[in-house]
Formats: C-alpha cells, sequence, structure tokens
C-alpha cells in the first residue's frame, strides 16, 4: 500500500533535504506538488484541503524559516499532519470488559468481513491469549457460514453453528448464551452483507446491535473502494454506533486513499489493517508508523512484531542447534526457511518495511518476486527423501524429473539449486567462526552498491532467498 505516494511524495520532498534556505515561492510549489500526490492517491478533497492548510500554516512560521536545515523541518511538519490526519496514535480494542466481550462486524458483501473475523479471532488468540466464539448471522449466504467454519477450524477458534433457516437475532442470541456457559472471552459476530446499503440491511443489522449491546462495532470495509470507502464508513455510522474500522485488502491498493480519508470523514479510528489472504495478515494500525511507511522510512517496528509473531521459533532453535553440531544445512532446512518468509507475508511484505526502499531503483525492486518462492517450494516437494539431504546427487535425469513433477523447466531447477548453494555457503560460516565470520561474508556479498548492488549477490539475504 503506498507505493505511489511513498514515490511522489519521496520525490517531492527529496528537493527539500538539504536545502539551507525555504522561500515562500518553493513552499508553495512543494505544497502544490504534495496536494497532486494526495489527490492521486484518491484521498478525499476536503482532507486533502485540510492537510495541506495547516501544513502551509506551519511551513510559513518562523520555526521552519529560521532553522539551520528548513528542509528537514518541513518534512517533519508533514510527517505529523499524516500522523493527525489518520489518528496520532493506535485505538486498541476495548477488552476490559465483563466477558464475553461482543464484537460486531459490519460491512457490505464482498469487502472480506468473514475472513477478517477469522483473522481477528487468530489475533485476538495470539497476541490477546483470548478465548473465541465466532458466529455467522448470514441466513443469506449458506457459503458464508460454512466458509466461517472452515476458517474457525484452521485459526482453532469456537465456531456456534447457524443455519440459513434460523432467524439472525435468535442466532446471535442463542451464541451469546453458549459464549457465557462456555466462559469464552470474546465472542465475533458476523452479519450479513449486501451489494449494496439498504433499509433491511440497516434495520437487521440495528436490532442486532440492540440485541447484543456489542462493546466493539467494527466497520469492514475493502481499501480499493479509495475515498468512498470513507463515505461508506460514514452512512453505516449514521445507522450503528463504530468504534472502529478494519481496512482490508491493503496488499492490493497501491494509492492508499482510504487509510488517509476515513478517519478526517467518519472520526472513527482504523484499529486494524489487513495486509494479505493468509489467516496471519492483520496487523494493528498505528498512523506514526504508517506514515513513515509513506514517507520511504520503513517501519521496522512492525518488521520485528512480525518476526516475533509469524516465525516458528522452535525450528529455528532447532535449524540452529543442527549447525552448531556441524551437520549440513539442507534442501529440507531451505524449504523451511522459505515456508517462514511465506509465512511473514513474503519478501516484498517485508521490504515495505525496511527504510530506505524508496531510494531502491525500480528495476532492483522488481526483482523480489513472491512467486519464487512458491515455485522453488515446489521444487523442493518434488524431490525425493535422498535427494533433499544430499543435493550433490541431482543431476541431468534427476533435473528433468523433478522440473515434469513441479511444474516447473530445468533452467528454473538450475536456478534454485544455485540459490540454495550460496546460502549452504553461507550457513557453514555458522560452524567455525559463528555469528561474526557469516556476518563479516554477507558484508562481502552485499558489495559496494548496498542491497542488490554491483557487488552484491543480488537478494536478502544475498545468494539465499529467491528473487
Amino acid at each position: 500500500m503506498f507505493d505511489n505516494l511513498t514515490d511522489r511524495l519521496g520525490g517531492v520532498l527529496n528537493k527539500l533535504r538539504g536545502q539551507g534556505r525555504l522561500t515562500e515561492d518553493n513552499i508553495k510549489e512543494t505544497l502544490r506538488e504534495v496536494r497532486m500526490a494526495l489527490l492521486e492517491a484518491d484521498v478525499a478533497l476536503p482532507v486533502v484541503r485540510g492537510f495541506v492548510d495547516r501544513v502551509k500554516e506551519k511551513a510559513m512560521g518562523g520555526e521552519v524559516m529560521s532553522s539551520l536545515t528548513p528542509g528537514q523541518v518541513l518534512i517533519k511538519i508533514v510527517n505529523d499532519e499524516l500522523i493527525g490526519v489518520m489518528g496520532e496514535a493506535n485505538e486498541s480494542l476495548n477488552l476490559a470488559a465483563q466477558p464475553p466481550v461482543v464484537i460486531l462486524m459490519a460491512g457490505l458483501q464482498g469487502s472480506g468481513k468473514t475472513t477478517s473475523v477469522a483473522k481477528l479471532a487468530r489475533w485476538l488468540k495470539e497476541t490477546q491469549k483470548k478465548s473465541v466464539m465466532v458466529v455467522s448471522c448470514d441466513v443469506y449466504r449458506p457459503a458464508a457460514i460454512d466458509q466461517l467454519e472452515t476458517l474457525a477450524t484452521e485459526v482453532e477458534a469456537e465456531f456456534y453453528p447457524s443455519g440459513t433457516d434460523q432467524n439472525p437475532l435468535a442466532i446471535a442470541s442463542a451464541a451469546l448464551k453458549q459464549a457465557r456457559k462456555q466462559f469464552m472471552d470474546v465472542l465475533i459476530v458476523d452479519t450479513a452483507g449486501r451489494l449494496h446499503i439498504d433499509e433491511e440491511m440497516m434495520g437487521e443489522i440495528k436490532a442486532l446491535h440492540a440485541d447484543v449491546s456489542p462493546v466493539e462495532t467494527l466497520f469492514v470495509v475493502d481499501s480499493m473502494t479509495g475515498q468512498d470507502a470513507a463515505n461508506i464508513a460514514k452512512v453505516f455510522d449514521q445507522a450503528l454506533p463504530l468504534t472502529g474500522v478494519i481496512l482490508t485488502k491493503t496488499d492490493g491498493d497501491a494509492r492508499g486513499g482510504a487509510a488517509l480519508s476515513i478517519r478526517e470523514i467518519t472520526g472513527k479510528p482504523i484499529k486494524f489493517l489487513s495486509v494479505g489472504e493468509k489467516t496471519t495478515a492483520l496487523e494493528p494500525f498505528h498512523p506514526e508508523r504508517i506514515a513513515s511507511r509513506i514517507l520511504g522510512m520503513g517501519d521496522v517496528l512492525s518488521l520485528v512484531e512480525d518476526v516475533q509473531r509469524k516465525v516458528d521459533h522452535k525450528k529455528a532453535e532447532k535449524l540452529a542447534k543442527k549447525l552448531q553440531k556441524g551437520k549440513d544445512f539442507d534442501l529440507d532446512d531451505f524449504r523451511e526457511q522459505m515456508e517462514q518468509m511465506a509465512n511473514m507475508g513474503g519478501l516484498s511484505s517485508m521490504m515495505d518495511k525496511l527504510p530506505g526502499m524508496g531510494n531502491i531503483p525500480d528495476h532492483v525492486k522488481n526483482r523480489v518476486n513472491d512467486r519464487e518462492i512458491i515455485r522453488s517450494i515446489a521444487i523442493i516437494n518434488s524431490m525425493t527423501f535422498k535427494e533433499r539431504r544430499f543435493s550433490n546427487i541431482i543431476k541431468g535425469s534427476r533435473k528433468r524429473r523433478i522440473a515434469l513433477g513441479s511444474g516447473s523447466q530445468v533452467q528454473e531447477v538450475n536456478k534454485m539449486l544455485k540459490q540454495f548453494t550460496q546460502m549452504q555457503k553461507m550457513m557453514k560460516k555458522m560452524k567455525g567462526g559463528g555469528m561474526a565470520k557469516m556476518m563479516h561474508g554477507l558484508k562481502g556479498k552485499m558489495g559496494p552498491g548496498g542491497l542488490g548492488g554491483p557487488g552484491g549477490g543480488g537478494g536478502m539475504p544475498p545468494g539465499g532467498f529467491p528473487f
């Protein structure tokens, strides 16, 4: 998300860095370009106007004009205003109420509501250590009930069964009684969506709200709809007392207009971003971190949290012990590393959170392709146990069989084996001189050009994960 906005704002603000003096004219020119960048990102016009006016008022003040680094001060003003537009700080769920805490999910059909229920259930279980029950009141789409049951099994949440012949209010009421009986911490109620807002839909969800008295009423909206997402949320808020928003499909939204418009138009905070299809792909919305990403300064805190939450630490520890004992890093280990990377949202997701990625040339960024990870895993899965353990036996006929079994070309098998060999060499350095020696090797492979530079292995870690 925000790729286009980051590119545009990055170009505008880079001109300011290091400037010893700012004039009224070049401030106006900068703000004109900032305004265009925001409008191209599909940010709502009233939000853009307010944003530019506030930045202009502060930029024309004595603090900027008299500063020794006026460009840097102006960039800080833009950063602070971005944070202000999105809500200052993360607003967490209210889980302090008497259990079961009821969370009502509302939204239009196709917004990703049912998937968001499962993602939220998983997040509550893993990060808040809560027991969670989920229930579907969408009696108009049998597939929605089946989908939620399947997802509940995946995230290990309690599923309360419902049917298309039941009344939504009766379902929600019965689920609440059952959640109390089982001493559940949280009950998440999935409501019916429609293709558009209508009176029947609003009447039903109002009645549901009155019946179960939710502590949190979250509106799920597709970020791809841009500033319209904010307008739809405003209509819902007039019917329901919304407490927050979950913005979905943000991994496919390169503009980011919804994220920058919702808070100012509705007054409601974005509480979560859905950043992919997997049930692990949900992260709390931190305005200060998002502003940092928009301005190309990365989001290391979220990256660290991803590693802590999504990496299987037992497997990582097992690999470390294996290498310490002097055993070889084999293709099974390589596959496991790629699976861990995929669980974190892939390399492209990680790159979004790394500082300075805005300065990396597009032709280098474009080499990052998460499909390569999936293809490499498929290639390794087509190998025998012996081949995965002793990669040196993989020659011509074996390569042809592996390529055929994985739906790939022999050249792709060769490429994956080359990457594995480079990673294996790097891992061998952990046996002798330990981490210091490995880091020295990393530095050498990175080369003077940095990530993917002239002396580099074209990847991160170099020669490791597929690019």
